[in-house]
């Protein structure tokens, strides 16, 4: 009899043992699962801490590391006397500058052909500050010798647009300055500069030999068109009349960035 009951026991006992084993094996389990959720809550906390605190913080004076180089823009293939429009958001930091303080920050690069001169020259540029703190700018781009182009962020390095400028069989006429004046009833006249006026107001226009101040009445505003640039685009600039002067009503666009030479002729002639 004490043979028979003994496997009964040792069974039940067994059974026991396996059922606090495997009791144990889940209370452990459960302990370390909240343990880690725990050490886990702490880790959290500190860094959202550190988040908001950053988040109210002042801003640093000194600029960012500057980032990686772009890869390379798409090669554009133009002619000589031909234009393109290259639009670009720029990030400079924590100040946001001005579109002329800007082109100072976009290098020009040449690789002209026959080894001499620029091979394409800015017009103008216009833009404004985006929301996400950056520059949104246009530069308008006239090609004028063969060979290749390029326009650089000294900032990070990104080439912003590439060309490649090739002959053409058209016959390019010389840049010389044109100045036109609309009279503001839908004609345009071409400002004569032959006499060598002192001022827009004292200059005659063509057609009619009219003088600019009979056309131009003091206090209204005109759109002056100039034209200086291999490819013959117009920059339009809106210019009040103010006496014996007139004034620029827009700061923008910035015109001729890469030939200041017309632009003191344009800016003496205007009497800004």
């Amino acid at each position: 009899m004490a043979n028979t009951k003994s496997p009964k026991v040792n069974d039940s006992t067994d059974s026991s043992r396996r059922r606090i084993v495997l009791v144990a094996a889940i209370t452990a389990a459960i302990a370390a699962a909240v343990v880690v959720t725990m050490r886990a809550n702490r880790a959290d906390r500190p860094a959202k801490a550190v988040q908001n605190a950053n988040a109210n913080a002042p801003v640093a004076s000194t600029p960012p590391e500057p980032a990686q180089p772009a890869p390379p823009s798409e090669l554009v293939s133009m002619d000589v006397a031909k234009a393109v429009m290259v639009t670009v958001e720029l990030d400079f930091g924590p100040r946001v500058p001005s579109i002329a303080e800007a082109l100072t920050q976009v290098e020009r690069r040449y690789q002209p052909d026959d080894g001499k001169d620029r091979t394409f020259a800015v017009l103008d540029a216009y833009g404004e500050p985006t929301p996400d703190g950056k520059l949104h700018i246009s530069m308008h781009v006239s090609s004028e010798r063969p060979g290749g182009g390029q326009l650089v962020f000294k900032r990070t390095g990104e080439v912003l647009w590439r060309g490649k400028i090739n002959p053409t069989s058209q016959p390019v006429q010389p840049k010389n300055l044109t100045m036109l004046l609309d009279n503001g009833k839908g004609a345009t006249y071409t400002v004569d500069g032959s006499t060598n006026p002192i001022s827009i107001i004292e200059a005659k226009v063509k057609p009619g030999d009219l003088p600019v101040r009979d056309i131009w009445p003091d206090g209204q505003e005109r759109d002056m068109t100039f034209v200086y640039s291999a490819c013959g685009c117009p920059v339009h600039v809106l210019v009040r009349r103010a006496g014996d002067r007139t004034v620029r009503v827009k700061d923008m666009p910035v015109i001729f960035p890469d030939d200041p030479a017309a632009v003191q002729l344009i800016t003496r002639f205007m009497r800004w």
